[in-house]
């Protein structure tokens, strides 16, 4: 009777602070690695951050364009522009261009 008591009161709280140290270590683990943990946010920090690079590239480019746009629009048009976008255009090249063909690989 007396070494179930003492039994008792060792084991109930022995599974009743291993059951908690359990709940606390589920818990721990999924803020470290699961889906909103923090694992996942320092991927999403870097994804964002690629993201920016991106977005920084494209508005960089974007700009290149209204440039080259609002030198078209002008009341004067660039000679130079004008006559590269005929170029283009017309598949034709100047005597002094220098045209380099690729070959097959």
């Amino acid at each position: 009777m007396v070494i179930r008591r003492r039994l008792r009161r060792f084991l109930i709280p022995l599974v009743l602070y291993s059951f908690a140290a359990g709940v606390v270590g589920y818990f721990v683990h999924h803020a470290h690695s699961g889906a909103r943990g923090i694992e996942a946010q320092q991927q999403f920090e870097a994804q964002a951050a690629e993201l920016t690079k991106e977005l920084e590239a494209v508005r960089t480019e974007r700009q290149d364009w209204e440039r080259r746009i609002a030198l078209l629009r002008s009341d004067q048009i660039d000679r130079d522009l004008l006559e590269e976008r005929a170029r283009v255009m017309l598949g034709r090249v100047h005597r002094n261009d220098l045209v380099i063909i690729p070959g097959d690989q």
